[in-house]
């Protein structure tokens, strides 16, 4: 059914900066889509990644470039898998900018390395802008640069950003003691101001579809970037990156195209645009659908994907469109392929009890209901082995994924579980609990995989949806 061609890339050049930052809370958001947001004002076409598997993000970048964000992942995806996505959506475009994740040197564990921007960084060899937070800070600012060049030496820091300074006189201090002490250059600064903070709840920032006058604050972002934030520099370390080669297996499809409903609006929306560029270069036709909105399911589907979002906050709509999700159970007691993450498995139990208690009915698939909690239950990395036949799987293998939700299921012996989980923290087992409930030809589960970790996964759920398509039977 699949061609796999493997093609070794010339040496090309891809301008490109990651922006990284000293901590979580730094700013590294606020200015790269200020500076995304600059560079595509200039007529620029922009590119934008995120480090990790942050979902929201993301969405942020692609609202501000028109391009959609992805996701680089080293320690989900092999090293050259992350060459070749990088590479693959990097191409014709101006500028590639990569914001980072958490610090600089902060990956799975203690040890740094996978998973944290620099590891990223030194992969796709890229210069960094690392993003310090000059508060209450003079010369001290010149030594914590320092530890941070000094901590990995093939990690290029080619500049600096200083935010939540308090105004010009105080940028100039720390301006003089990094470059005298660090030898990089600061390439400006952010003023503080609490009019420009994106707002969060439980799971990070709210979502760019839900702020309320996104465009308004973004152009103020981005007018505080024009002003204090040396951008012909930054442009000028992006064009001077050395070429870079790569390997990438390609994949087509010699099968016939398939239906996949992907359900998509403010309640889910937590899709790795990677994944859907590989579903799509499998033979499927992503045809989504909103199960907040839509009264009835797209014609001629041949399979279900639903993934992560916030099914919690819009409980209350989700129940009252009785059509759409009555209709949905119907699919899939009648068989079609349905793959579900996160949210997309709080969507088929029976119910969502949200942060306030408030019962709301869902499509019903799996006998359990999820319960909204104050706190994580889940986060992090983890090893899944898949046991056994599925509709992401002819026989056991394994898969890395992320979790990051604060609802439980309460445990149901009846249930079919199809997944073993692992957290791992520097090698040492951690926890280890069940997942990936099965019935009909229905997968859903917490975890959130990223396709290309292990490509077969993708296959089997687009060839599982062609044999729907052909009654069940294997077309010859």
């Amino acid at each position: 059914m699949t061609n796999h061609e493997c093609k070794e890339m010339m040496p090309m050049g891809y301008p490109r900066l990651v922006l990284a930052g000293t901590q979580s809370g730094v700013g590294k958001t606020t200015i790269s889509i200020g500076m995304m947001a600059a560079f595509h004002r200039r007529g620029l076409q922009v590119q934008p990644f995120k480090v990790g598997p942050d979902y929201i993000d993301p969405a942020f970048h692609t609202f501000v470039t028109g391009n959609k964000s992805r996701n680089l992942d080293s320690w989900m995806l092999e090293e050259e898998t992350v060459r070749g996505l990088f590479a693959k959506n990097a191409m014709g475009k101006d500028i590639s900018i990569v914001e980072g994740v958490m610090g600089l040197y902060d990956g799975i564990g203690s040890h740094g390395g996978e998973g944290s921007t620099a590891h990223v960084a030194k992969i796709i060899e890229a210069p960094v802008i690392l993003i310090i937070n000059g508060s209450g800070m003079a010369a001290s600012a010149a030594a914590q640069v320092l530890g941070y060049q000094m901590y990995d030496p093939d990690v290029k820091i080619s500049g600096i950003i200083v935010n939540n300074v308090s105004g010009e006189k105080h940028y100039r201090l720390l301006k003089e003691a990094i470059e005298r002490d660090g030898k990089v250059k600061c390439l400006g600064y952010m003023k503080k101001n609490s009019g420009i903070v994106l707002q969060s709840r439980h799971l990070g920032l709210i979502p760019s579809g839900e702020v309320e006058d996104l465009k308004d604050k973004i152009d103020q972002i981005r007018s505080m970037v024009e002003e204090t934030i040396d951008l012909d520099r930054l442009l000028e370390i992006a064009k001077k990156t050395e070429p870079m080669a790569h390997r990438f297996a390609e994949k087509t499809s010699l099968g016939e195209k398939i239906n996949l409903g992907v359900a998509y609006d403010k309640a889910f929306h937590f899709y790795y645009e990677d994944n859907l560029d590989l579903l799509r270069s499998l033979g499927a036709n992503l045809v989504f659908f909103s199960p907040l909105k839509d009264q009835r399911l797209p014609e001629d589907l041949h399979g279900l994907y639903f993934g992560g979002g916030f099914p919690e906050v819009f409980g209350k709509e989700l129940a009252k469109n009785v059509p759409l999700r009555r209709e949905i159970r119907e699919k899939i007691q009648g068989g079609i392929p349905a793959y579900a993450e996160c949210g997309g498995l709080m969507y088929l139990t029976r119910a969502i009890r949200d942060m306030e208690g408030q019962r709301h009915e869902m499509v019903g698939i799996f006998d359990t209901e999820a319960r909204m909690t104050e706190r994580l239950q889940r986060f992090g990395y983890v090893n899944i082995t898949i046991h056994g036949p599925c509709v992401l799987s002819k026989t056991r293998t394994k898969a890395k994924a992320h979790e990051f939700h604060r609802s439980t299921l309460p445990e149901n012996l009846s249930q079919e579980y199809v997944y073993t989980v692992e957290k791992a923290r520097n090698g040492e087992k951690e926890a280890i609990w069940q997942c990936g409930l099965k019935r009909y030809n229905t997968l859903a589960a917490y975890a959130h995989i990223h396709f290309y970790c292990n490509r077969q996964l993708a296959e089997n759920f687009i060839e599982n949806c062609r044999i729907y398509k052909n009654g069940g039977r294997e077309k010859v």
